[in-house]
C-alpha cells in the first residue's frame, strides 16, 4: 500500500504574491479586517483597492471578515459581506452585483490531491454571479461557478455549479427548486 508522502510536497510553481506584499496584507487584514472592532466599509474597499482588488461601488464588509489575498479578488456594486466570511482565494473569486455572502460562509479555492503521495496543490477559480445568495455557514468549493441569482441555503456545500435561479441544499448542495423574485 502506498501511502502519503508529505515530504515531498512542493508547490514552487504556484505563486501567490510577492513576500512582503504578502506580509502587508495579513497585518492589514488582521488590523481592519478580521477585527470585531466595526471600521466602516469605505474604509476596506479602500484597503482592498490599495492591494489590488477589483471593488465597485455601496459595498458592504462587516467585522471579523477574513481575505487571503486581496490582489485575486473582484467584487461588483452593491455586494454585502457577512460576519465572519472567509474569502480563502488561493485563485481568482468574482463576485457580481447584488450578491450576498451571508455570516460565516466560506469560498474555498484550494485543496489537495489526496491521490497522489506528494498531496499536490489544486486551485480552482471560483465565481459568484449576479444576485446570487451564499447561506450562512455555507461552502462554495473550488471551480464551482453559482450561476445568476442562485441561492445555497444555510450550511450547504457546492460541489458543483449551481443553475440559475434555483435554490440548492445540502452537501453536496443539490437543487431544490427554483427562485421566483417578485
Amino acid at each position: 500500500m502506498k501511502t502519503v508522502q508529505l515530504s515531498c510536497y512542493n508547490n514552487t510553481g504556484y505563486k501567490s504574491g510577492g513576500r512582503i506584499q504578502k506580509i502587508l496584507w495579513y497585518f492589514t487584514n488582521v488590523l481592519f479586517f478580521k477585527t470585531l472592532i466595526p471600521f466602516p466599509s469605505v474604509v476596506k474597499v479602500k484597503l482592498l483597492r490599495m492591494f489590488g482588488a477589483k471593488v465597485g461601488h455601496d459595498v458592504t464588509i462587516k467585522p471579523n471578515v477574513n481575505i487571503k489575498y486581496p490582489w485575486f479578488l473582484e467584487i461588483g456594486d452593491i455586494c454585502w459581506i457577512g460576519e465572519g466570511a472567509w474569502i480563502d482565494n488561493l485563485a481568482p473569486v468574482e463576485l457580481g452585483n447584488n450578491v450576498v455572502l451571508s455570516q460565516e460562509s466560506y469560498l474555498l479555492t484550494g485543496s489537495h490531491n489526496y491521490k497522489k503521495k506528494s498531496f499536490d496543490l489544486i486551485i480552482g477559480k471560483i465565481v459568484i454571479e449576479d444576485g446570487v445568495w451564499i447561506g450562512a455557514k455555507s461552502i462554495v468549493c473550488p471551480g464551482v461557478i453559482c450561476k445568476s441569482h442562485s441561492v445555497l441555503s444555510v450550511g450547504s456545500v457546492a460541489t458543483k455549479n449551481l443553475e440559475d435561479c434555483a435554490i440548492y441544499q445540502g452537501n453536496p448542495a443539490k437543487k431544490k427548486r427554483s427562485r421566483l423574485i417578485l
